[in-house]
């Protein structure tokens, strides 16, 4: 679970240069398991510039599907911001449903603030001969060439891959269909090595089952093509992964603040199997 869908400003760190190191996705698909996670988010840290002086909220991410019939990804962040002279709620809600084999995907975001809609965002895009293909219907209705990228699963695939590989840095370009949903990201990815919890990592408790389960640490830095070779990522993110795509103790970076998202319920959900209907 990789997210970037909360809209902030400026973000902090260096450019990396990047190994050449393959980044197609595997032919055998990790067995990533359908779930629900709810994180517990805190302010960590933040600028005088951010105007924020305190932050708390919930994280719920569902992901369901198989690789025969693609992967459905139920996401909403709530947020409720205090500037000291105001308290602000912010509500996104998204929904996403990508089709690994035939390279398509489509996203629905509402964001709200305070129980009022501010935007809503929806298309879908698709491979075409190495080209990604951009079909936007709200908030307006117009088409978007982008070149030949990823989507969030096939990314998550490859990190999982790379990471069992021992490939510890690598680049990719990839499009979640965020923001505007007419651009994607290239994305800088470092993975460390394989670890396994230990007695004081209090957020391993909340795997349940997977709560001694080996991890890989992450962190993925999100640049746009407007920026030169030079520039800071506009995010960044940090966690904990396991080898079937569930995440934990999060660390998002944007710059101005710093959230940490914590692990508080992890379901696992019914397989998806591939003699079921399709998850749409």
């Amino acid at each position: 679970m990789f997210v970037r869908n909360l809209a902030i400003a400026l973000a902090s760190g260096t450019f990396m240069v990047m190994p050449d190191v393959a980044s197609a996705v595997p032919a055998t698909v990790p067995n990533l398991i359908s779930h629900r996670a709810v994180y517990d988010l805190e302010l960590k840290d933040a600028s005088d510039r951010s105007g924020i002086e305190g932050m708390t909220g919930r994280m719920v991410y569902e992901f369901t599907g198989s690789s025969c019939k693609g992967y459905k990804t139920d996401f909403r962040f709530v947020t409720q911001i205090n500037t000291g002279d105001a308290v602000r709620l912010t509500d996104q809600q998204t929904t996403t449903f990508e089709d690994v084999a035939s390279k398509k995907f489509t996203f629905e975001t509402k964001s709200f603030t305070d129980d009022k809609l501010d935007k809503e965002v929806t298309g879908s895009a698709a491979d075409d001969n190495g080209a990604m293909k951009i079909d936007l219907t709200k908030p307006d209705v117009r088409k978007v060439d982008l070149v030949a990228g990823e989507f969030p699963t096939e990314h998550m695939v490859q990190v999982i891959e790379n990471a069992k590989l021992g490939k510890r840095i690598f680049e990719s370009r990839v499009f979640d269909g965020s923001d505007d949903g007419d651009e994607s990201l290239i994305t800088s990815t470092l993975v460390g090595k394989e670890q396994a919890p230990t007695d004081g990592d209090a957020d391993a408790g909340k795997a349940g089952d997977f709560a001694k389960t080996p991890f890989w640490p992450v962190t993925i830095a999100y640049y746009n093509d407007k920026a030169g070779a030079d520039s800071l990522p506009i995010y960044r993110m940090s966690f904990k992964l396991y080898d079937n795509g569930i995440t934990r103790d999060l660390t998002m970076d944007y710059g101005d603040f710093v959230l940490t998202g914590k692990l508080a319920k992890l379901d696992i959900l019914k397989p998806e199997s591939c003699d079921n209907q399709p998850v749409r």
